[in-house]
């Protein structure tokens, strides 16, 4: 299995994450497809620059998506893992979303599992 490393530093989001992962039809999704019930919020992820490069490999090997209810957009998922932790990330098919920015979602508050501030450097390891 191919992976690929992307770095960045943790910030706060606008809390967009959150009420998009309390829709039944999200949660029934990354269920079914990714095997665990994800916490409600993200955490985000301000990408290095070169990681930045290498997220475009992400959206075209994306095997997995959430299909939207009417009035939503679709999502990319890919398993992940930071540090140990099984996670994913998530890619909003949204026009104008940042190219640098990466939402990881996990069965658990990965901020309070890891201990992580904003401003910290984080590695997440996606499984292609």
């Amino acid at each position: 299995m191919k992976e690929i490393k992307l770095s960045g530093k943790v910030f706060s989001g606008q809390g967009r994450g959150e009420k998009f992962l309390e829709l039944p039809w999200v949660r029934e999704q990354i269920e079914a497809k990714l095997g665990f019930t994800p916490y409600n919020g993200t955490l985000n992820m301000k990408l290095a620059s070169e990681s930045a490069k290498r997220r475009k490999l992400l959206e075209k090997a994306a095997s997995m998506k959430v299909c939207p209810a009417e009035g939503y957009y679709s999502g990319i998922i890919l398993k992940a893992f930071l540090h140990s932790l099984e996670c994913a990330i998530v890619i909003p098919e949204v026009k104008d979303y940042p190219e640098d920015v990466l939402e990881i979602i996990a069965p658990t508050n990965l901020r309070e599992k890891l201990q992580l501030k904003d401003g910290d450097e984080i590695t997440v390891t996606v499984n292609l």
